[in-house]
């Protein structure tokens, strides 16, 4: 997941563009199958072995159209661009024309990332249905369809809000914690890896090609909303079966605002119990599992909790 490309000054949500430029080549190196949105679906539950990756970048940025945009066109490199209706067209973000230009393109899914990009998920139901009803009815008027594609704002969502979602008509929906997509994984809490100019340092970026799906049935709460009263969650992970090395996971998380090694056991076989000894301070949240596969891969499982002020 991109956002900005050559925008210095925000490098939290920026990408070098030189940088970016080397992840395609990397990709392109490694063989890796570029995803095209339209045949999303087919293309998780088919050919599993084939090393794939999807493209998408958040709130439609005026120097994506600029920077990244010419890169994908020239090598007609698929992506979901998700875009807030109400900031198209302001100062610094594509316009509707803009939009449409690269919305030709067979390889192009312009995705849903609601009306007003706000924290939506402290918001009551019917403020986030107005807002979402809202972006559907943009779409539809200026592109002519919705998408099936959604990206929660901040990549933050509860049980309502993914609710809202479904009934909506979306088919999918993308947070941003860390992982890789697989067949098993809930349709409406997609992973995806954010990167920045720390993260898509070119170094960590080829960690990131070398991961593999996590598979795992469960996971404990479900509920990613995180009330005070509930800090630090009881966190549980239920895995499939026969997962080679499975005790040899190691969990991770940034509990009291702190990275550190979490205490882990295991209930049984393949029921993790993740210990979470402090609270989650601040607004997120966060977990990573991950496993040394035999292919010499990393297995890699991200959770994001939204921390509740109440």
């Amino acid at each position: 997941m991109y956002h900005r490309f050559e925008e210095n000054k925000y490098p939290s949500t920026n990408i070098k563009i030189n940088d970016f430029k080397e992840h395609i080549k990397i990709l392109e190196e490694n063989e890796f199958h570029f995803v095209n949105p339209n045949n999303f679906e087919n293309e998780l539950t088919q050919n599993k072995t084939q090393r794939k990756i999807l493209l998408t970048i958040d709130d439609g940025f005026l120097s994506f159209y600029q920077k990244a945009w010419p890169v994908l066109k020239k090598k007609k490199i698929p992506f979901i661009l998700f875009v807030s209706t109400r900031e198209v067209g302001a100062f610094n973000y594509m316009t509707w024309d803009q939009i449409r230009e690269i919305n030709k393109e067979s390889f192009v899914e312009i995705g849903n990332h609601s009306h007003t990009h706000e924290y939506l998920v402290d918001e009551k139901e019917d403020k986030i249905l107005t807002d979402i009803k809202e972006s559907i009815s943009i779409f539809k008027k200026e592109l002519g369809h919705n998408s099936n594609f959604f990206s929660y704002p901040f990549g933050e969502y509860s049980l309502e809000f993914k609710e809202i979602i479904k009934s909506l008509g979306f088919k999918y929906a993308f947070g941003q914690h860390s992982g890789v997509m697989d067949e098993t994984k809930d349709f409406y809490e997609l992973p995806r890896y954010p990167i920045n100019e720390k993260y898509g340092e070119i170094k960590r970026f080829r960690s990131l090609t070398k991961t593999l799906p996590f598979k795992f049935k469960k996971i404990y709460p479900e509920e990613k909303y995180l009330l005070q009263s509930k800090n630090p969650p009881d966190v549980k992970i239920e895995f499939y079966d026969n997962i080679t090395n499975l005790k040899s996971v190691k969990c991770y998380s940034n509990e009291g605002n702190e990275w550190r090694q979490s205490n882990i056991k295991f209930e049984n076989s393949n029921t993790l119990i993740v210990k979470i000894a402090e609270k989650f301070i601040g607004e997120r949240g966060r977990i990573n599992c991950s496993l040394r596969d035999p292919s010499g891969l990393w297995r890699w499982l991200g959770i994001q909790f939204v921390v509740s002020e109440k």
